[in-house]
């Protein structure tokens, strides 16, 4: 298996993000496969599952569970973190872990792209759109998110999040960037 990539995010406008990094296992799920993709989901506690052709065409978050996605056949483009963020390019075998708040859609496919999803628990997913989401519904979607737990373990290498646990609270990265701004002047 290869380097976990890791994609860092900060909240735009009204959509949350996250903290924590997003994942990309490459190659995770060697030759893919709807049945071995939720195999592996499934032995690491990542329930729920579905089996679609891609994710919505819209920019969308989760702010009741994280989530991950693998790529079962084909190919998808993602975009991340709301319109005319990060463009991610998957392939069969890799897998998405994403953070509850992060915002992400179907941007492009194979014709053949067949998706798994999967959530910590099993836990039930709601679907906030960017374009339709209150700032009172957005205070109650942070609040949520801010409520979850790190999952017991990765949906691909079934050892615990280093990742997550690591990631500095949002309290001392706004502190970091603080310091960051003053070193500039």
């Amino acid at each position: 298996m290869q380097e976990t990539e890791q994609y860092p995010s900060r909240p735009v406008g009204i959509l949350p993000n996250s903290r924590f990094p997003l994942l990309v296992h490459r190659a995770a799920i060697p030759g893919g496969g709807a049945d071995a993709v939720k195999a592996r989901f499934r032995e690491n506690g990542w329930l729920n599952n579905w089996i679609y052709p891609g994710i919505y065409t819209y920019p969308h978050f989760h702010s009741t569970t994280h989530e991950c996605l693998g790529c079962a056949v084909g190919r998808m483009e993602v975009e991340l973190f709301g319109r005319g963020g990060t463009r991610v390019r998957i392939e069969a075998g890799d897998v998405i872990v994403m953070p509850a708040g992060v915002s992400h859609q179907m941007v492009g496919s194979s014709p053949d792209i067949m998706m798994v999803g999967g959530y910590p628990d099993g836990r039930d997913w709601d679907n906030m759109q960017e374009e339709k989401i209150t700032e009172d519904e957005r205070r109650a979607a942070a609040k949520r998110i801010m409520m979850l737990p790190i999952p017991a373990r990765d949906p691909v290498t079934g050892l615990a999040m280093r990742e997550w646990i690591e990631a500095p609270s949002s309290v001392d990265a706004d502190l970091n960037d603080y310091r960051d701004a003053l070193d500039t002047r």
